[in-house]
């Protein structure tokens, strides 16, 4: 097999190589998987130039998301059967084969799309994380959102609707507009649009009561005057380099909620029963089509630095994959 393995952190083409490795046979509680796809993530990204917030000890197969299927189990193993599909929780999916405990994957059902399944971990459970973890949400009250047309902010708009909740999305350009409308979105304006004032017009006469930020600087600070007071203020990313600058009254007359969200610190505290829970929810989503994300391209592993320059590019379409099914 090969696997993208990572010896030292920086450029890519200088620490990130394509190394033949054997494929470790399945102990007890074990199982191995014959890897078809990996998702490219910003935190991959961030992993390989050392800037991540935790980062592997090396040398490391890296890969935050993927998807294969069962080629063999281990003794002991009642949750797998060989064919299955599955979703490996662990780190180190840019791969072809890779063994981990059973317990370490999750189990997906029959007809879902493989290439869709290669994105649940990290996007679809962050979008519902976030809407389910900071306000007590009722039908009927408004999410706010910049980089709608991400891949978390795509798995907010149709986890929000199914929960009956309205969402206020902004983009960065205006050809995004209708493709979100589409998708189920209640409201698309652009960065330009000031929310201060055109929020409460946008929202029926409302104030939203979660935004969630993955810019900061102004376009955090956007999402801030249009939330009701009291309401949460949750970063999960940073895509204009930017810090958050928070007029102190937002805090003192407003009393908004500054949080920030990590889904490695999900994965920690959240117990695996509910763990399971969510993502047999995010997987019917996914076989039914009603949670999708554009795939922009595929490569085959052997274009590995090809697709991470393609996926560090800004007006991309959707998410660059791996076919992990050839070298």
């Amino acid at each position: 097999m090969l696997a993208a393995r990572l010896h030292g952190f920086g450029k890519a083409d200088a620490v990130l190589r394509l190394d033949p490795l054997d494929p470790a046979p399945p102990g007890p509680g074990e199982v191995r998987l014959e890897m078809l796809a990996a998702s490219i993530n910003p935190a991959d990204l961030n992993i390989i130039e050392g800037t991540y917030g935790q980062l592997p000890a090396l040398p490391a197969i890296i890969g935050n998301e993927g998807v294969g299927r069962v080629a063999a189990v281990g003794a002991g193993v009642t949750t797998l059967r060989v064919g299955d599909l599955a979703a490996p929780l662990d780190p180190g999916s840019w791969g072809q084969s890779r063994t981990l405990a059973a317990e370490r994957t999750i189990p997906l059902p029959a007809g879902i799309d493989p290439a869709q399944a290669a994105m649940i971990l990290v996007n679809p459970p962050t979008a519902h994380a976030m809407l389910h973890g900071f306000a007590a949400l009722a039908p009927g009250d408004w999410v706010v959102q910049n980089a709608a047309n991400s891949g978390v902010g795509r798995a907010v708009i149709p986890i929000a609707r199914s929960l009956g909740l309205r969402t206020l999305n902004v983009v960065r350009r205006p050809e995004l507009v209708d493709e979100l409308l589409a998708l189920g979105a209640d409201r698309v304006v652009t960065e330009e649009t000031d929310l201060r004032t055109a929020g409460p017009d946008l929202m029926d006469g409302a104030h939203a009561r979660l935004a969630l930020n993955a810019v900061g600087g102004t376009s955090a600070l956007n999402l801030a005057n249009a939330l009701a007071p009291g309401s949460p203020h949750v970063t999960y990313g940073a895509m204009s380099r930017q810090p958050l600058k928070i007029p102190n009254g937002l805090l003192i007359f407003r009393g908004l909620r500054f949080e920030g969200f990590w889904l490695r610190r999900w994965f920690a505290d959240t117990p695996p029963a509910e763990q399971s829970r969510v993502f047999a929810l995010l997987a019917a989503m996914i076989r039914d089509g009603t949670l999708r994300v554009p795939i922009h391209a595929t490569f085959p592993l052997r274009d590995l630095h090809a697709a991470l320059q393609e996926a560090a590019t800004e007006r991309r379409g959707g998410k660059v994959l791996l076919d992990l099914t050839v070298a």
